[in-house]
C-alpha cells in the first residue's frame, strides 16, 4: 500500500509518500480501504517528535479515516452490524495516512447518508473529542452557555455546531474578524476576536456578569486563570490541548467559592472500550443531526497524499477554517 510516513522528526517536509506492507487485521478489527484521511493537530505534534504513538499503534500518523471495509473479523463485524463493502469512518490510534488502515470495529461508524468520504473523514477525531469532553466531562446541558476557544479549528467548528444543535448558547473566540464571522455563520451566538478584545471581559459582558457554564480550552497556559474568572457558579473548564503552555496559575479561592470543576483529557491512548462507548453515543445522538443537515462538514482544503507536507504547513499556519483532509483517490 501507499502511505505517508514520518521519515524523521522535524518540519513538514519530513513527510514522505512511501510503499508499506498492508496492515494485519486482528481480533475485533476491520481493514478499511481508505478514501480520505483527516489531518489533526496531534499529527503535527507527532511529526515534530512531541506526541509519540501509543504502544502497539502504527507509527504512521493519522487518527481518522473514511472508506470501505475490505476485510475483518467476521464475528465482530456481524455483532456490530457491518459487512464487507460497507462505507465507514473510523477513529484510529495511528495509521490513518495510508491506503489501508486497520480499525477496531467498535470505533467504526457508518458514513452518514448523503455525505462523501472526504466529508466523513472529518468526523471521527473531532466528534469523539467534543462528545467526550464537552458533553461527558463538561456535562453541557441545553440552556447553558459554552465558550469555545479556537472556534475555527476542526474541534471548534464541531463544538459550535453540536452545542447549538443540542440547545446551548455558544460563544467562540478566533484570531481575526474574518474567522469570527465564520464562527457566527456556523451558528455561534457570539464571537470574540481575542487579538483585539479581552475574552474574559467579553464573556462576562455577554452573559450579563453571570459567566459561562463550560469552557472548552485548547490553549491552557495563561488562559486558564482568565477562564476561571469568567466561569459561572458550578462552571466546568475542560482542557484538551496546551498550545499556550503547560504551566498555569489560578485563583484557587474562586474555584472554592464558585464550586468550579477543572478537568481535561486526551483520547488517543484510551482503551477501545472507552472509545466504543463514545461511538455508541454519537451514533444515537449525533448521527441523526448529521443526516438531517443540522451539522455539516466544514472542509477547508483537500490535498493529495504526496502533498501531505503542504497540508501540515497549512495547519501550522493557522489560516484554515475547519478541516484539512487527504484524498487517497488522488494518490
Amino acid at each position: 500500500m501507499k502511505a505517508v510516513e514520518i521519515s524523521s522528526f522535524g518540519p513538514p517536509d519530513v513527510l514522505r509518500l512511501v510503499d508499506r506492507p498492508a496492515p494485519v487485521v486482528g481480533v475485533g478489527e476491520v481493514c478499511i480501504r481508505v478514501t480520505a484521511s483527516g489531518i489533526n493537530r496531534p499529527d503535527v505534534l507527532q511529526r515534530a517528535g512531541h506526541y509519540p504513538a501509543p504502544a502497539g499503534a502504527s507509527d504512521l500518523p493519522g487518527l481518522e479515516v473514511a472508506g470501505t471495509i475490505v476485510s475483518g473479523d467476521a464475528a465482530a463485524m456481524q455483532a456490530a452490524g457491518f459487512k464487507l463493502g460497507d462505507r465507514v469512518c473510523a477513529l484510529v490510534a495511528g495509521g490513518g495516512y495510508a491506503e489501508l488502515c486497520v480499525a477496531p470495529v467498535g470505533q467504526c461508524l457508518p458514513v452518514p447518508a448523503g455525505w462523501s468520504d472526504v466529508e466523513a473523514a472529518s468526523l471521527p477525531e473531532t466528534l469523539f473529542t467534543v462528545w467526550s469532553n464537552v458533553f461527558d466531562r463538561g456535562r453541557l446541558q441545553a440552556g447553558e452557555t459554552l465558550l469555545v476557544q479556537g472556534g475555527t479549528s476542526g474541534i471548534g467548528v464541531t463544538a459550535i455546531q453540536l452545542a447549538k444543535a443540542l440547545g446551548a448558547t455558544v460563544i467562540a473566540t478566533a484570531g481575526s474578524d474574518e474567522k469570527c464571522a465564520a464562527c457566527l455563520a456556523l451558528g455561534a451566538d457570539h464571537a470574540i476576536n481575542y487579538k483585539t478584545h479581552d475574552f474574559q471581559a467579553e464573556a462576562l459582558r455577554l452573559t450579563q456578569g453571570r459567566g459561562v457554564d463550560v469552557v472548552l480550552d485548547m490553549v491552557a497556559g495563561a488562559y486558564v486563570a482568565k477562564e476561571v474568572q469568567c466561569l459561572a457558579d458550578d462552571g466546568r473548564l475542560v482542557i484538551i490541548a496546551v498550545q499556550g503552555g503547560v504551566q498555569s496559575e489560578i485563583n484557587a479561592g474562586l474555584v472554592l467559592r464558585k464550586r468550579l470543576t477543572i478537568t481535561g483529557s486526551t483520547l488517543r491512548a484510551r482503551p477501545v472500550t472507552f472509545k466504543a462507548a463514545i461511538a455508541t453515543s454519537c451514533l444515537r445522538v449525533v448521527w441523526p443531526l448529521l443526516v438531517a443537515g443540522r451539522i455539516r462538514a466544514v472542509i477547508h482544503s483537500v490535498f493529495a497524499p504526496a502533498d501531505a507536507a503542504k497540508a501540515h504547513a497549512l495547519m501550522e499556519s493557522n489560516q484554515h477554517v475547519g478541516k484539512i483532509v487527504l484524498n487517497w483517490d488522488a494518490a
